[in-house]
């Protein structure tokens, strides 16, 4: 271990004595006679090191291994807690399945070895610092909280963008794309934080349930209306940061006829009495002009335009919640320009997490290991309600593939998609915002 460079902040003793605990076994994942080794290991470093007999073992393997590996966990009894007050628990990465059918029989699979209340299906972007924020944002602030509903508020978009490529990764892209990759796991529980009523309780059972009830309440998309409802698209060769770059199909392992989306823009709606017939407008994509992940609320316009020649856009106040980068919340307002003339321009008010709190902010993986060693599953995904999320994209992803008049529109690399999904949104008088 002494091979790694020392970790900033820490000094030499530290260091070494942070590495000094580092232990590795090398072992077939595959072979169930491999687990008695992995237990007569724990058990050493249990005895050794006085760790109370707490064991976290955290599945970042590919997602074809999920099941063997629970399997013979169970099957060496490695899943039970062992003294009074140890605890064991299983952090799983996604992908947790890839459709409805999958996500039920894994999920089965695990729960057929640990309870619920040991099982953590982590999704980064729920650690990210602006992320838990939402909450807090909503919630501790009685200025937003009551214009937070339908009687205010026009439309909600959130926009997940990468200027990179799918980064020699396309073995794993032909059969994910952006919707499994982006959507259903990071985008809807980003939704579902926005969306929820807030709990009464703040705790992981009352958060999660919450949580739940807004991916209950999201409106299925039919199969004939698929297409009126998401677009997707793939990028095409094109200009990204000053460079010329390959198309989808030119990359390595990537099909030369794939219709694998590398974007897609879906409208949704969540049929209960806060945001009933508030369209929520959700994008992601690949090779888009800029690395961005934002959540813009848009307020309704104002019954009157009162200032005569005002432009319009302006008179939408709108709320950018920034998740990276430069994470952050940005109020947009009109304000008269100074001068003897009216003029009205919009403003910004800022707020910057680099700016107001001088310290770097903890990785979202940081966090959400710590809230796993702690027992705290309030940023974890629970399996009704990934269940619940994949009953609402299968259902796209079937038609899809069912429907030979589903288009992927191509876009240029460095522009903001298809101009189909302009048009999703352009239909009904509105566009995509960035801020």
């Amino acid at each position: 271990m002494r091979r790694f460079g020392k970790l900033d902040g820490l000094k030499n003793d530290e260091w070494e004595r942070f590495t000094s605990c580092l232990h590795y076994l090398t072992a077939d994942s595959s072979d169930a006679g491999e687990y008695s080794r992995v237990k007569e290991s724990l058990a050493s470093l249990n005895a050794g090191r006085g760790i109370g007999g707490n064991i976290l073992f955290y599945l970042a393997t590919p997602p074809s291994m999920y099941e063997p590996i629970v399997r013979n966990l169970g099957t060496a009894d490695l899943h039970a807690p062992r003294g009074s007050g140890a605890w064991v628990r299983i952090i799983i990465e996604k992908p947790f399945g890839i459709d409805l059918a999958s996500a039920r029989r894994l999920n089965a699979a695990v729960l057929s070895v640990f309870t619920e209340d040991q099982v953590y299906r982590i999704d980064h972007y729920l650690g990210k610092e602006t992320v838990q924020n939402l909450l807090v944002f909503r919630f501790a602030n009685g200025v937003f909280e009551p214009v937070w509903n339908r009687n205010y508020i026009d439309n909600i978009q959130i926009t997940a963008a990468e200027s990179v490529g799918i980064e020699n990764r396309g073995s794993y892209y032909e059969e994910a794309g952006t919707l499994r990759d982006m959507v259903q796991n990071h985008l809807l529980q980003v939704l579902a934080l926005t969306a929820m009523e807030p709990p009464v309780l703040f705790d992981a059972r009352q958060v999660r349930d919450e949580k739940q009830k807004v991916f209950q309440a999201l409106r299925p998309i039919p199969p004939e209306q698929v297409r009126e409802y998401t677009v997707r698209g793939q990028y095409e060769a094109g200009i990204v940061d000053g460079k010329q770059v390959l198309p989808y199909r030119g990359e390595k392992d990537v099909s030369p006829e794939s219709r694998t989306e590398t974007f897609v823009a879906l409208k949704l709606f969540i049929d209960n009495w806060r945001w009933a017939d508030v369209p929520w407008f959700i994008r992601s994509g690949k090779r888009l002009p800029e690395r961005a992940t934002n959540i813009v609320v848009q307020f309704k316009r104002t019954p009157h335009l009162l200032f005569a020649g005002l432009d319009p856009g302006i008179a939408y106040n709108s709320i950018v919640i920034r998740i990276q980068p430069d994470e952050g919340f940005s109020l947009r307002f009109g304000t008269k320009v100074p001068g003897s003339s009216l003029h009205v321009q919009p403003v910004s008010m800022d707020f910057r997490y680099d700016t107001a709190f001088r310290g770097a902010l903890v990785e979202a993986y940081t966090r959400l290991l710590l809230d796993c060693m702690l027992g705290d599953q309030t940023l974890y995904a629970r399996g009704d309600s990934v269940d619940t999320a994949w009953t609402l994209i299968t259902p796209i992803l079937e038609a899809w593939k069912t429907d030979p008049a589903s288009n992927v529109f191509p876009y240029p690399a460095g522009t903001w998609g298809p101009p189909q999904a302009d048009l999703l949104l352009e239909t009904d008088g509105r566009r995509w915002r960035s801020g």
